[in-house]
């Protein structure tokens, strides 16, 4: 399988090669089961003070990123891609407020595809001509303004190199995690069988697996109902799930 290849256009690349290099990332990184560059727009600069930003047309606090040297570094980070042997079509990816949320469902689409080049802005903003001309799509975590798209870049980054093969220690892990299958997840437990006077739900003791299924499968169900029932109103359940959701909303009048 080819390695999955990401470059960070960064103004702190130190940032983002530090932290890939931590957990199921690092370790993905050290087994080459992914590529990582970074290119900083700095470089790229026509002055000699390395000017990246200017203030905005029309007036407003803040600076916005200037379009050359970000592009020129956009170049860049799509060459390195295809010298190491990635395919054409690498897609180029903004985090940004305005983007679109980022789910299971994108990161699988990216997983997928050609290499990454993703764009970490600064300040106020981006000149909205790059954005035009080089972008093919924005992302976004939430609904909040953080200082810049370094942050952003390594949940994404993380969020991908985890759905590798071979980056778990435990890949059935990944395919029962939250969202996979468009449900949060189960309620999980672990040693000693009663903490502070709370005991381990029996059924998850007998041995018997498809009780545990089941079970497991309920409390999934349950708790998206309780904390995300956008994701139920959008999914098509089974007759299985319908059952076992009336189930735990009986089970759970007062919620």
């Amino acid at each position: 399988m080819e390695p999955l290849r990401i470059a960070v256009v960064t103004l702190f690349p130190e940032m983002i090669e530090t932290a890939a290099r931590f957990g199921i990332t690092g370790r993905a990184l050290e087994a080459s089961l992914w590529r990582l560059w970074c290119v900083n727009p700095r470089d790229f600069a026509t002055d000699n003070y390395r000017t990246i930003d200017d203030r905005p047309y029309g007036g407003g606090p803040g600076m916005v990123m200037l379009a050359e040297p970000l592009e020129r570094a956009i170049d860049t980070a799509l060459e390195r891609l295809a010298t190491d042997g990635g395919r054409v079509g690498a897609r180029v990816v903004y985090l940004s407020p305005q983007g679109e949320p980022l789910t299971h469902r994108r990161v699988a689409d990216l997983k997928d595809g050609g290499g990454l080049v993703l764009l970490a802005g600064r300040y106020e903003g981006i000149d909205e001509r790059l954005l035009e001309r080089r972008v093919d799509f924005e992302l976004s975590l939430g609904d909040y303004v953080l200082s810049g798209g370094e942050l952003p870049a390594l949940v994404l980054i993380d969020a991908l190199v985890r759905q590798l093969p071979g980056a778990t220690n435990d890949p059935e892990s990944v395919v029962e995690e939250s969202f996979v299958d468009g449900l949060l997840d189960c309620p999980h437990y672990t040693r000693p069988e009663v903490y502070a006077s709370s005991p381990v739900p029996p059924v998850l003791m007998s041995g018997n697996h498809a009780l545990i299924r089941r079970w497991r499968l309920k409390q999934a169900l349950g708790r998206t109902w309780l904390r995300r029932p956008d994701l139920l109103a959008s999914r098509r359940m089974s007759d299985e799930e319908s059952r076992l959701l009336d189930e735990f909303k009986r089970e759970h009048p007062s919620d």
